[in-house]
């Protein structure tokens, strides 16, 4: 078809709209994170005892593109966001931060690295679905 400037959208068959609410339909990308916790290799608990909440801090002004809104400096980024693991302050770490910043990705290992911080792949758990299938 030639483009003339106008848009060739065509809107969806009641079938294709199906198609597309359908969540089974659309592809889920894996995450790849990992968790940064508050425990140094020889078992003692880091401290200051907010240094999640810091780190997270510091790196909240790495988002998506377009993510920002009128308060985002007073949201953690969702590449890089604190949480609890076993009674464990730890952070979470999204590998993408890798492909929008590489200097932030590797400012967040060598936090762990220079601290001593213990460093876990995260593993997905199968779905509820799965589970009973």
């Amino acid at each position: 078809m030639p483009h003339n400037g106008k848009s060739q959208l065509q809107p969806a068959t009641a079938k294709e709209a199906e198609q597309m609410a359908d969540p089974k339909q659309i592809p889920k990308k894996l995450a790849r994170e990992f968790f940064i916790q508050g425990i140094t290799s020889n078992g003692r608990t880091f401290r200051p005892s907010d240094w999640a909440e810091r780190l997270c801090g510091v790196m909240a002004c790495f988002r998506p593109e377009g993510s920002g809104g009128p308060n985002a400096h007073l949201k953690y980024s969702p590449y890089v966001r604190p949480t609890v693991l076993n009674g464990i302050k730890s952070v979470v770490v999204n590998e993408e931060l890798r492909e929008i910043e590489p200097l932030a990705y590797h400012f967040v290992l060598n936090f762990a690295k220079d601290n001593d911080l213990q460093i876990v792949d995260a593993c997905l758990l199968p779905d509820a679905e799965t589970k009973k299938a």
